[in-house]
């Protein structure tokens, strides 16, 4: 089914009630249950806590009245992929409850996201909801990205003479935060800039709207051959990358793969959100041989 800007600002009122709403229930909840998975070497991937499986039913009870009427497939962090996604023209991509590690330990970086992405893999719709600073964030393809409902444009460089990195905690494996750190700040460099700052606390997220609130900024996830986040991390802050002019694409510069047929993950070719293009070139040629 075609859906029309009026089909899709609907969609996304849907999806706005639910982040909202499953944030808020977030925002009064500490885990009380938490189960290991089998599978999975991180911490984030091995919890699944009450408040997934909370969160997820209340965004679907918003969100299944729109899945019968527009013919939408229905991708979850907590579910098994039924395939839908590949035969449907569209379907909502959820993530309902990103961040676990931050949540669990009481700290800011934790998020609600609700996407609706096309068969081709273009993020359509994109919700976030920030349960600590009760703040909405959507953004419609085509229309527009709005913060608690006002027009959100990309922000000027307020930088202090630094490159602010985001990143996942899994950055410094295997290596020294200095040798993490040295390419970027060898881009630092080039660009004017005095030094790098690093944060690795927010779940994927919210690390991305963070490049958003602090250029010049990115967060870059490498190619690996296993995990490197799922298309419900990356989904929704896509959308609204596109709509406010900034850049979210693999490590190439090639459009994110978010509807990939044989995997959820997206290891196979890296992450890179970035404040502006000539950041992203210099992220690019420094990185792209990691695949």
């Amino acid at each position: 089914m075609t859906l029309g800007t009026a089909d899709l600002t609907a969609l996304a009122d849907a999806a706005r009630s639910a982040a909202t709403e499953a944030g808020r229930m977030i925002a009064r909840t500490r885990p009380r249950e938490i189960e290991h998975k089998a599978e999975g070497a991180s911490l984030a991937s091995q919890v699944l806590t009450e408040v997934d499986r909370r969160s997820e039913q209340i965004i679907l009870d918003h969100l299944q009245p729109t899945i019968e009427r527009f013919g939408l497939a229905l991708l979850t962090e907590e579910r098994d992929d039924d395939g839908g996604r590949l035969v449907a023209e569209q379907f909502w991509c959820i993530d309902p409850l990103d961040g676990t590690l931050p949540f669990i330990e009481g700290r800011p970086g934790y998020a609600v996201s609700i996407a609706l992405v096309g068969r081709d893999g273009s993020p359509l719709i994109g919700v976030i909801y920030d349960p600590v600073e009760a703040t909405l964030v959507h953004a419609i393809r085509g229309v527009g990205a709005f913060r608690d409902g006002i027009a959100w444009t990309r922000e000027a460089s307020d930088d202090g003479g630094a490159l602010t990195l985001f990143a996942d905690r899994s950055f410094l494996d295997g290596q020294d935060g200095d040798a993490a750190v040295a390419p970027f700040e060898q881009i630092a460099q080039e660009m004017g800039l005095d030094s790098v700052r690093l944060n690795a606390t927010a779940g994927a997220v919210m690390n991305a709207l963070g490049v958003l609130g602090s250029p010049p900024a990115c967060y870059v996830k490498d190619p690996k051959p296993r995990g490197g986040g799922s298309l419900w991390d990356f989904a929704a802050t896509a959308c609204v990358f596109h709509e406010v002019g900034a850049v979210a694409t693999d490590i190439n510069g090639h459009p994110l793969d978010l509807n990939r047929a044989d995997s959820t993950f997206m290891n196979h070719r890296g992450v890179l959100f970035a404040s502006n293009d000539a950041l992203a070139r210099r992220i690019r040629a420094i990185r792209r041989g990691g695949n």
